[in-house]
């Protein structure tokens, strides 16, 4: 009897142990599916709190929640479903949408870069000075909408990183990555959304020591929030071109993806010790070159495009642009 149920025991600790490997297994492949969506990460944390620009200080978390269930709701109940079964039954879709999805984010850091360099911005800013539940309602559904191409692009990079393992893996590592990918950026938004309201309170202390701390919080934000956009546009183009590159050399056209990696072996080499992160710097480089060369080239066509309309260049369908009238609540620039 004590024999049975030790081996019971046995038994048990064994599937416990299974599991453990089978989570952690999980965990690490949504780590590294998680990295390679950074680009997206970062852009998609660096626009948010455009939403809340000019929105009570009461109001700022709850919206901020609002779009963050969204988001989720985008991922999980939207995305996953569809993406998990064009990887069942269709997966040599996957690299077409993949590359397609790279084109957009070469497009977006493109024309950020374009905005920046003519002074052009489209009007992509929501003006929202007294938010009622109307505005609040259309401002958090343009945010969603502009999420889903967001979510979009980070499931499928994410979903291209583990497409080779089993189907119920491939689930449980996807909602790995939506739960945790939200978490994070919403986490930050609602971070970075309420340091300048802390810093205003410090500010207003007796106390000379927390009246610097606060107004330092206070002017350090624009400057925050313009690295956090920078670091987004740059990602961007690296992970876009990257995506390209590699699509088109399993697509069967190799010359771009070997002239970059030939390029880094010849850095990694040269360097030594070093050569690792020369490697790695090399490839991003070339990466970024090339998405900035495939989004300056579909910026120029979007921006030529409309002029037979008469309107203005560089309204951009998604993002509505010049185009989009003043009520509509379409969101802000997606990227």
């Amino acid at each position: 009897m004590s024999g049975g149920l030790f081996a019971l025991l046995d038994d048990v600790a064994a599937l416990a142990r299974l599991a453990a490997a089978s989570i952690d297994d999980v965990g690490a492949a949504a780590g590294r599916a998680s990295v390679k969506a950074a680009g997206v990460v970062v852009d998609d944390t660096a626009v948010t709190p455009q939403y809340v620009q000019g929105v009570a200080a009461e109001r700022e978390l709850p919206i901020v929640r609002r779009i963050a269930v969204g988001s989720l709701r985008n991922k999980l109940l939207i995305i996953l479903p569809a993406a998990l079964l064009l990887s069942q039954f269709l997966p040599w879709l996957l690299t077409p949408i993949l590359m397609a999805g790279g084109a957009f984010l070469c497009y977006e850091g493109a024309e950020k870069i374009w905005e920046k360099v003519s002074g052009h911005h489209g009007g992509h800013g929501p003006e929202v000075v007294e938010a009622g539940p109307d505005t609040e309602n259309k401002l958090v559904s343009g945010a969603i909408r502009t999420d889903l191409i967001l979510s979009a692009e980070i499931m499928v990079i994410s979903l291209n990183e583990v497409s080779d393992e089993p189907f119920l893996s491939r689930a449980a590592i996807l909602v790995v990555v939506a739960l945790g990918i939200t978490a994070l950026v919403y986490g930050v938004v609602a971070l970075i959304v309420k340091t300048d309201d802390v810093g205003l309170r410090l500010a207003q202390r007796p106390s000379r020591a927390a009246q610097r701390i606060g107004n330092g919080m206070v002017k350090a934000m624009p400057k925050v929030l313009t690295a956090i956009s920078v670091v987004g546009t740059a990602a961007m183009l690296w992970v876009g071109g990257h995506i390209l590159l590699v699509g088109v050399d399993d697509l069967g056209w190799h010359a771009p993806y070997d002239l970059v990696h030939h390029l880094e072996e010849d850095v990694h080499h040269a360097l030594g010790a070093l050569g690792a992160v020369g490697g790695w710097l090399t490839n991003t480089a070339a990466s970024a070159v090339v998405g900035l060369v495939v989004g300056a080239i579909v910026v120029a066509v979007l921006h030529l495009v409309p002029r037979r309309g008469g309107k203005h260049g560089g309204g951009h369908g998604e993002h509505g642009g010049d185009t989009a009238p003043a009520d509509s609540g379409s969101a802000p620039d997606a990227s």
